[in-house]
């Protein structure tokens, strides 16, 4: 459970991360890196993300099901 919430809270901060990026683009035109390092850490995040899913699903922590999980 503990890697779901996990889960749930970085995909929050990569939205929050890609949300500042646009606000930089927009309000700077250009002028600064600041959206250069948020959406470089939006990347950064993501990556994390994917390997702490690889890690737990090696692990056990979490398990895949389908749609129509059997009985």
């Amino acid at each position: 459970m503990l890697v779901k919430i996990a889960v749930v809270i970085v995909l929050f901060i990569i939205l929050i991360s890609l949300g500042s990026g646009l606000f930089f683009m927009i309000r700077d035109k250009g002028q600064s890196n600041r959206t250069i390092k948020a959406l470089t850490l939006r990347i950064a995040l993501s990556v994390g993300l994917f390997l702490l899913l690889l890690i737990a699903y090696a692990t056990g922590l979490i398990t895949p099901h389908g749609i129509y999980p059997v009985p």
